[in-house]
């Protein structure tokens, strides 16, 4: 997510990790740097000139704690402003009492029936059931959609599309699911101008009596999204925030900072398609993903939540030890389909998601499934010795997965390029104490 910002970002500290001296001269350099990134990613200008002013003064004013050097310091002083820009400390759901009543509310085209399913997962993956009431009667496809999602999920649904009173809807559904230990409610997408629809929201909030409100905001309108938060908030009290789409937004670091800047914290994101794309926002492990410095303890709750569902992490252990083969990478696909995307994964590890082939991330879902079908057209000892496959074979695995030699090839120098980056990688940094957590924490 928010790649380009990223990318800048992780090269500024590169930069300044690289500096001998840190003097004025480098402080102002960095700071435009950062600026020049945050600007791109439609940061509010006025937001970036105070972040700029506040780095400055405390990069050459404060004294660095002891057995800091200074360019550690200024790393650290990076860090924790642009934290602080994104909303300082994550909050998660309370949910503290029976039932719990979340209303959701956000502009049509949010995102905000799929975010419910998405966070109906996440919560379901927390030991809770919700029950979803659907008022939304402007969109005739909004009860299809959550009757689709909840089916999947085997989770209890109210609505009736025939029934345009959505103020009726909410009551009838507060009833069927009184017993309930938590309640999500749905309402009509709707724009700030469109008074009818916030007298509604308004009205069912009076019925619902919500614990939490939640607004969803596309992250892709940038700093728009504050003033559809104020709007929100003058009709009322928005608890907290969803930013959806941020894979691929350029717009996404203006999006997080406006609405942060309104004081509601942001509590989950959207980082892609899928159910499972969404997770809750913690903003300092979003800063250390995106100044390149990884997110161990992200990666360690996507890998225990696997190993939940029995999946065998050997392969886990070899890829880091450099045993590679079209075995291993077999099941590291099938992993990725559990984990998500192959780069978001390996940027949890620091320094591990520059190191890996260009096209790593542009692994799809479709490419997955195609590289799985060619090596299931391999025998045994092909997958575990990958060196043997050379041109008649080749022709073989071709001809028996039904594609084209050069498919089979491409296959090939995936593998190679990823089996030269993770063996590197692994020789460097999983030897000592992050090696031996890695190991540990993926048994």
């Amino acid at each position: 997510m928010l790649d380009n910002l990223g990318k800048n970002l992780t090269n500024t500290m590169k930069k300044l990790a690289g500096m001998s001296i840190i003097d004025k001269e480098v402080v102002k350099e960095v700071i435009k740097d950062i600026q020049r990134a945050l600007i791109q990613s439609d940061v509010n200008i006025k937001l970036v000139l105070n972040l700029s002013k506040t780095i400055e003064d405390r990069a050459l004013n404060e004294e660095p704690p002891k057995g800091v050097t200074p360019k550690e310091h200024v790393i650290k002083i990076v860090y924790e402003e642009l934290v602080n820009l994104v909303g300082e400390k994550a909050q998660e759901v309370e949910i503290d009492k029976k039932p719990y009543k979340i209303l959701f509310v956000g502009l049509q085209g949010s995102g905000k029936t799929t975010t419910i399913g998405k966070i109906s997962r996440y919560l379901q993956k927390k030991g809770f059931n919700p029950a979803i009431i659907c008022t939304d009667t402007w969109r005739p496809a909004a009860y299809e959609q959550l009757r689709q999602l909840t089916e999947n999920m085997n989770l209890p649904l109210y609505g009736d599309p025939e029934n345009k009173d959505a103020l009726d809807l909410a009551k009838k559904g507060l009833n069927e699911f009184k017993k309930q230990d938590l309640i999500i409610v749905d309402t009509a997408g709707r724009h700030k101008e469109e008074k009818d629809l916030l007298d509604e929201m308004e009205e069912i909030s009076a019925i619902v009596k919500p614990d939490e409100v939640i607004l969803v905001i596309d992250g892709t309108i940038g700093q728009q999204a504050r003033e559809q938060a104020l709007a929100f908030s003058k009709t009322t009290k928005i608890g907290s925030i969803i930013i959806t789409k941020l894979d691929g937004s350029a717009k996404g670091g203006g999006a997080l900072s406006a609405v942060a800047e309104i004081g509601a914290p942001i509590k989950f994101i959207g980082t892609g398609e899928r159910v499972d794309d969404f997770e809750a926002f913690d903003p300092e492990r979003f800063i250390s993903r995106l100044l390149g410095m990884g997110d161990i303890r992200s990666l360690i709750e996507k890998a225990e939540e696997i190993a939940k569902d029995d999946i065998d992490m050997d392969s886990v252990d070899a890829m880091m030890s450099g045993k590679f083969t079209l075995k291993d990478m077999y099941s590291q696909f099938e992993m990725m389909n559990k984990m998500g995307p192959m780069k978001q994964v390996m940027n949890m590890i620091p320094g591990m998601g520059s190191k890996l082939p260009k096209n790593a991330s542009q692994m799809t879902e479709e490419k997955l499934g195609k590289y799985k079908i060619l090596m299931d057209s391999m025998t045994e000892y092909e997958l575990e010795h990958p060196e043997v496959i050379k041109q008649s074979r080749v022709k073989r695995i071709a001809r028996g997965s039904g594609m084209r030699n050069e498919d089979v090839k491409e296959l090939m120098k995936y593998y190679n390029v990823t089996k030269k980056a993770i063996k590197g990688f692994g020789k460097r940094k999983m030897g000592g104490p992050m090696g031996q957590m890695m190991r540990q924490m993926m048994r």
